[in-house]
């Protein structure tokens, strides 16, 4: 059985990232590649104690990385977007 801490990796805070938690309610995680939604919406409501509205996923194609002569790829990666019920927040997010 998959541990919640093994389905959710970290979280991701970027510009866009900050503009969609402030408008729409919704933080976005670096997330298992084998997780889907059902699993995804487990684990932060455990994790987080809070109540999750909607998940959406999208993987995301590493990019390919040059130094030099020696050209390398970064690996595959998978971006959950979840949607929290009005009202809910997570402390963690606040802070930043």
């Amino acid at each position: 059985m998959i541990q919640y801490y093994d389905i959710v990796k970290r979280p991701l805070m970027t510009e866009k990232t900050t503009i969609q938690k402030e408008t729409f309610n919704q933080l976005s995680f670096e997330v298992d590649r084998k997780a889907n939604r059902v699993e995804i919406k487990r684990a932060v409501e455990k994790i987080f104690d809070v109540r999750v509205a909607a998940v959406r996923t999208m993987q995301i194609k590493g990019k390919v990385k040059q130094r030099g002569r020696i050209i390398g790829k970064r690996k595959d990666w998978k971006k959950a977007i979840v949607t929290l019920m009005p009202g809910e927040r997570i402390g963690f997010f606040e802070g930043a």
